[in-house]
């Protein structure tokens, strides 16, 4: 199953897809906006453009396992999100994936401009390995 990551932010939203069976994930871009209903537009074409059969969203959970403001504003966007691509979304925990993607990217010693453009995308890669990784671990989910 092809399965769009989303990993949504205040102004760049990081996109990847992985293959249809569930090997690779690949970050496929950014897109650039602070308004939700604009990214949820732009996400949904994604998947779609994309042939995705659904939608994982990171959902930045606290660190001690509780829901705050920013985890809220991700839940109401993958409500959203569904409703437009008409898929199934599900929210994953995100914790410490930007941080992960930063240290992907000190590694390959990607710096400047270019870290900015390509950290989302790799963070959205991060989640989508996550949630593929649980997916091989629980084939009926």
């Amino acid at each position: 199953m092809k399965i769009l990551a989303v990993d949504y932010g205040d102004a760049r939203t990081g996109l990847a897809i992985c293959d249809a069976g569930e090997l690779l994930a690949s970050p496929v871009g950014v897109i650039h906006s602070h308004r939700m209903d604009e990214v949820v537009q732009k996400a949904a074409e994604a998947a779609w453009e994309q042939r995705a059969e659904r939608i994982v969203v990171g959902n930045p959970i606290n660190m001690n396992g509780t829901r705050g403001p920013r985890s809220e504003l991700c839940q109401e966007f993958a409500a959203k999100l569904g409703e437009a691509s008409g898929l199934p979304v599900v929210l994953w925990d995100e914790r410490s994936t930007t941080v992960t993607a930063i240290s992907y990217l000190n590694a390959t010693d990607t710096r400047g401009k270019k870290r900015k453009a390509v950290v989302d995308a790799v963070a959205a890669t991060i989640i989508l390995e996550s949630y593929l990784a649980w997916r091989k671990n629980n084939p009926e989910s």
